[in-house]
């Protein structure tokens, strides 16, 4: 009798544990990431990850964009200028940089070392110019929580759980 107690005991306590461990690999199979049709550039995902500097980062769709005289992502809508002097950019951390290609066109880049995910450059592209600059979490970076607190304080309710064989959501070019 007492044998088949600590049996059935035993066997419950593996059913418990493997269903622990199907709900983690469950979670392993799937990660955080922002949706960019949802996104609504609130600057919120600077402050709200846990890492810092947080694991949202701005990314580019170069197929719609990248070669650009003028970058609203870039600079400021009343600049002085057409200088990358501070008073006449967006970002608060450089973290953007034109190259001179030929003239007229300039290839726009961003530095994910220094983007800090405050969505002022996202803003302005999706403002004056033709939005390809979007967030979207880095996972090389991202400590993916079971509870992600962006996600949390999302307004747009634009961080999601995708595939991780499928981690980034691409922005589609507008038609």
């Amino acid at each position: 009798m007492l044998r088949d107690s600590v049996r059935l005991c035993g066997l419950a306590g593996g059913a418990f544990a493997l269903g622990g461990l199907a709900t983690r690999s469950q979670a392993a199979e799937t990660v955080w990431q922002i949706d960019p049709e949802k996104c609504t550039e609130c600057g919120l995902c600077a402050s709200a990850c846990v890492l810092d500097p947080t694991a949202v980062k701005c990314v580019h769709a170069y197929a719609q964009c990248g070669y650009c005289k003028l970058c609203f992502g870039l600079f400021r809508d009343k600049r002085t200028g057409n200088t990358t002097s501070a008073e006449n950019v967006r970002c608060p951390t450089d973290a953007i940089s034109r190259t001179f290609i030929e003239d007229p066109y300039y290839q726009i880049a961003v530095d994910e070392n220094r983007c800090i995910g405050c969505a002022l450059c996202v803003k302005g592209c999706h403002q004056f110019g033709n939005g390809s600059m979007y967030l979207q979490i880095r996972h090389d970076r991202c400590a993916n929580c079971n509870q992600c607190a962006i996600a949390n304080v999302c307004p747009a309710d634009a961080v999601v759980r995708v595939p991780s064989d499928k981690p980034y959501m691409l922005k589609r070019p507008k038609s």
